[in-house]
């Protein structure tokens, strides 16, 4: 059995977070880009996500107020205490249940949740209120709902050589617009349009693919979920509904090179007011191949070229902060990091970074996973250092 961190830590961090809140109804300070959640000094140094008979970890979620930790293990959701017991989890996906991240304007779980052979990509929204034992099913009961991402679809089924036929799930085709490969990381964050308000930000998995040159960008879509309730339909596995926004709010562009599937992570810091997307790394010799790649949420979103298209594209382009690893030839800045499978920051400069792993019980592969807390440095090549084990 793996380690737990001691359930008196996970206390303190609760009880901290929970003193803090009360301490700042009458007004507090805010960050000078968006507001932070109060500051929790003592969480534990690991959240054990336990061993199950499922897909490898995806993501990680954190709901501070409440200490839970939320772990996707690719057809199954798994919530803890903050001392790694479970609590519940949601099971009966056939699709792929991928990154995670805790909205706390309305205290629901966010994730990627793909179909590819139906094409069909949604955002799954879990009431973690609700999830109160083991193993309940997804499709019959009432802990999920889930809202079409049509946009996805679009790139996805994209006929780029205009032969009629739509080459599907297969990264060895000319065929899904900008590589697109559905959708993985998902995080909540500013408006990189800078027009105001929260957005959830969902990221494109793309494939890999060495012969073609449209594929080097991360794509990131952003949608105001204020009115999503209006979307929101049940989870009915065969029968795959399309309610939900007609296109995003916004969509950007982000040159990194061809990485293997996209975004496996995203996530927001509000502490620096970066992006961080965690990604397996790609083929492409043209480009350095970094794990992590950071968007500097100082520089506005700009219109640009969208480069290697196969007709000349203009797009919202990001800016990579140029702080790191930086290979000259492509212009790209980068670091070599974990977060590919959990990825959460606390907005102090802490962050969770997930570790996957695989345990053998009685002759069965059970896959695990555990988030443990890092520090940010920014040295190179690992901007992550280890705070501390159990």
């Amino acid at each position: 059995m793996r380690s737990r961190a001691p359930a008196h830590l996970a206390a303190l961090f609760l009880s901290t977070v929970l003193a803090s809140a009360l301490l700042a109804v009458g007004g507090g300070a805010a960050h000078a880009r968006t507001p932070s959640p109060p500051p929790s000094p003592s969480p534990p140094s690991s959240v054990d996500g336990g061993a199950w008979s499922s897909g490898h970890l995806q993501g990680t979620a954190v709901d501070r107020r409440r200490g839970h930790m939320y772990f996707s293990f690719t057809d199954l959701l798994v919530k803890t205490d903050l001392s790694g017991r479970p609590i519940g989890s949601v099971t009966g996906f056939t699709g792929h249940l991928g990154d995670l991240d805790f909205n706390t304007a309305d205290g629901r779980v966010y994730g990627s949740l793909e179909y590819k052979a139906a094409e069909a990509f949604y955002v799954a929204i879990f009431d973690g209120a609700r999830i109160t034992r083991m193993n309940m099913d997804a499709r019959t009961t009432d802990v999920v709902s889930t809202v079409h991402l049509r946009e996805v679809v679009r790139d996805y089924t994209a006929d780029m050589n205009g032969d009629g036929v739509f080459d599907g799930n297969t990264g060895d085709t000319p065929d899904h617009r900008y590589g697109c490969s559905g959708i993985d990381g998902i995080a909540f964050g500013p408006d990189l349009n800078r027009r105001g308000g929260g957005r959830v930000t969902v990221a494109y998995g793309v494939y890999s693919n060495t012969a073609r040159t449209d594929n080097d960008h991360q794509v990131l879509l952003q949608y105001d979920v204020r009115d999503w309730r209006r979307y929101e339909r049940p989870l009915v596995e065969g029968a795959h509904h399309t309610s939900g926004p007609a296109s995003p709010d916004g969509k950007f562009f982000a040159y990194t090179g061809n990485t293997t599937y996209g975004v496996q992570n995203l996530e927001y810091d509000r502490h620096s007011g970066n992006w961080l997307m965690a990604v397996y790394k790609g083929r492409k010799t043209a480009f350095p191949t970094y794990s992590l790649y950071v968007v500097d949420g100082s520089e506005p979103a700009r219109r640009g070229e969208v480069k290697g298209q196969p007709r000349p594209e203009s797009g919202r382009i990001l800016s990579l902060l140029p702080r790191g690893l930086h290979h000259e030839p492509s212009g790209v800045y980068g670091y070599e990091s974990g977060g590919q499978y959990g990825l959460v920051s606390l907005d102090d400069g802490r962050y969770y970074v997930a570790e996957a792993g695989t345990v053998d019980s009685g002759g069965t592969t059970l896959q695990t996973g555990r988030a443990v807390l890092h520090r940010w440095t920014g040295a190179v090549p690992n901007p992550f250092t280890v705070l501390g084990r159990p």
